[in-house]
């Protein structure tokens, strides 16, 4: 079974830029399609991004279209978000999560595995 571990989360003002790092071990990395989630205090765990196992198809929610990457290097067992622009709003726990097989999978109940998350807190 893979492990899932985040990396990246930080106290930082709205407009900055933060990368998470998402190191996957045991398992065959790219063979897993991966995502990332977050939970903001009080609210469901909602969908971030997602990355094929080739990284050849990305998907992102609405709210963070245009501002977040996700990318992977399989070579490394990491999958990333770039976030760019972040707003207040972006405050969350951050999640890695694993699914094996190939696929466009949207919803937290598509993924069998999860890192402990990364805190990210945007002040304005």
């Amino acid at each position: 079974q893979v492990q899932l571990v985040e990396s990246g989360g930080e106290l930082v003002q709205a407009g900055a830029s933060l990368r998470l790092s998402c190191a996957a071990s045991r398992g065959t990395f790219s063979s897993y399609t991966m995502g990332w989630f977050r939970q903001a205090p009080g609210k469901e765990r909602d969908f971030v991004a997602t990355i094929s196992w080739s990284a050849g198809i990305t998907y992102y929610a609405d709210s963070v279209k245009g501002r977040f990457t996700i990318s992977r290097d399989n070579a490394k067992n990491t999958v990333y978000l770039q976030m760019n622009s972040l707003k207040p709003e972006d405050t969350a726990v951050y999640y890695c999560a694993a699914r094996l097989g190939f696929g466009t999978y949207l919803s937290r109940e598509d993924y069998n595995y999860w890192g402990q998350g990364t805190q990210v807190t945007v002040s304005s």
